[in-house]
């Protein structure tokens, strides 16, 4: 540990949650140094929904290197991209009844969600983007707007603009529907809020505490966005690649949004890799006019293709994870129920699930206390509230099961050590 204290950057964050080397993985496992095995409950912040080493990804990607394949080719055309970009389309798009064009960026999700807006504000010639409380969309600056986290905007070191904030669903309680709000906001030409270039949304969003917006108040978002002509992106970095139980989290309320932007787990394998998807009539751009030297991770295409042809050629692996998600729903339920006393609540769907705490106090002690178990699991909300449940889809029943009983368990000895839970309500601002 000697060297990471030395040398490394303070900003580390993980690290500090989990204070060991870790030297190994395999499917839901991470071992350390000293040999010891934990469940992961993170997966990569949801960059390995397939798990880590995944041997079916494994096994072409190392065939591809063994053959000297391309490893890095700028945007220039190869065998691997087309592969990709073919098996994209035909078992995604297509059977979705999606029409988009697939730009790649450089291969993080900031990058991705920077492009989307950047081609929302040439083609709309509008420079404002509508953003929602609690929305987490990436750390460099034009992504930074749109987010709402202080800790993460009080880091930029100068001032953030573009981005029109209005309430997600449920943040001004349950029975305000804020696409209403938004609507006259966009009819009333003294609101103050001019015509926006586009609204960019996540249908879950992860960081801001696994906050799940209802199909209806999604479905009536898109209205909104059709009657004021504004364009609709969906942020499906963290809730895509089927983490909901669907390809995209969008596909449940029958969305058609404008553009999407999708990283983490796109690559299959953990690999970097980054695209926007948008309307065709949206492909505006200039050549060039948003680049970044690793937008051509040949390897990331290698893996993502595979993990489409083996897990999304039919509806067997979504229906896996939506019936784990009910598991998961139940389990998480009856622990609200057996050791919350009206303390603790459920958030999310699919395998994109937490458990929202009354303070970051409580969340911290439960993913401390399950550390110590052998599981590796995180918190998120904006006051780190939330206990969130990220493990890679592949999973088995098994493993579920246990990771689950390790949290029953941490929460049942967090409950303990506390007299009584802080006289406090529970977080509507992270709802």
């Amino acid at each position: 540990m000697k060297i990471f204290e030395e040398i490394e950057s303070e900003v580390q964050c993980y690290a500090r949650s989990f204070p060991c080397v870790f030297n190994r993985a395999k499917g839901e496992f991470m071992w350390d140094e000293d040999g010891n095995r934990y469940l992961d409950f993170l997966a990569g912040a949801g960059t390995l929904n397939y798990g880590h080493n995944n041997a079916l990804l494994k096994k072409e990607l190392l065939n591809y290197i063994e053959n000297d394949g391309i490893t890095h080719g700028l945007d220039m055309h190869t065998k691997a991209k087309g592969e990709f970009l073919q098996t994209f389309s035909d078992k995604i798009l297509k059977p979705r009844n999606l029409r988009y064009t697939v730009q790649f960026t450089g291969p993080t999700g900031t990058n991705a969600v920077e492009a989307a807006m950047k081609i929302a504000r040439n083609v709309t010639g509008q420079s404002n983007i509508v953003t929602f409380t609690n929305g987490f969309h990436g750390v460099s600056l034009g992504a930074l707007a749109a987010t709402g986290n202080s800790h993460h905007r009080d880091a930029a070191g100068t001032s953030l603009t573009g981005t029109h904030r209005i309430p997600y669903d449920g943040y001004l309680g349950d029975n305000i529907d804020t696409t209403e709000y938004l609507d006259k906001v966009l009819s009333d030409s003294s609101s103050g809020i001019n015509s926006p270039a586009a609204v960019i949304v996540e249908t879950v969003q992860g960081e801001g505490g696994i906050n799940a917006a209802r199909i209806e108040w999604l479905r009536s978002l898109q209205t909104v966005c059709r009657k004021h002509s504004i364009l609709l992106i969906i942020d499906d970095i963290q809730a895509g690649c089927g983490r909901t139980g669907d390809y995209f989290s969008f596909e449940e309320a029958g969305l058609e949004p404008d553009i999407v932007t999708l990283s983490k787990s796109l690559g299959g394998y953990g690999l970097p890799f980054a695209v926007v998807l948008m309307k065709p009539e949206l492909d505006q751009w200039k050549p060039g006019e948003h680049n970044g030297t690793f937008r051509g991770n040949n390897l990331a295409f290698v893996t993502a293709k595979h993990a489409i042809d083996h897990y999304w050629s039919d509806n067997h692996f979504s229906n896996e994870i939506k019936r784990k998600g009910q598991y998961v729903s139940q389990r998480l339920t009856a622990m609200a129920d057996k050791f919350g006393d009206g303390k603790f609540t459920v958030k999310g769907r699919g395998m994109f699930q937490g458990i929202n705490c009354i303070n970051g106090e409580i969340a911290g002690k439960i993913t401390k206390n399950a550390f110590t178990k052998g599981l590796l699991i995180e918190t998120s909300g904006a006051d780190d509230q939330v206990v969130k449940l990220l493990c890679p889809l592949i999973i088995g029943d098994e493993n579920l099961k246990a990771g689950l009983d390790i949290v029953e368990l941490a929460i049942q000895e967090t409950c303990e050590d506390f007299d009584s839970f802080p006289n406090e309500t529970l977080y509507f601002k992270a709802s």
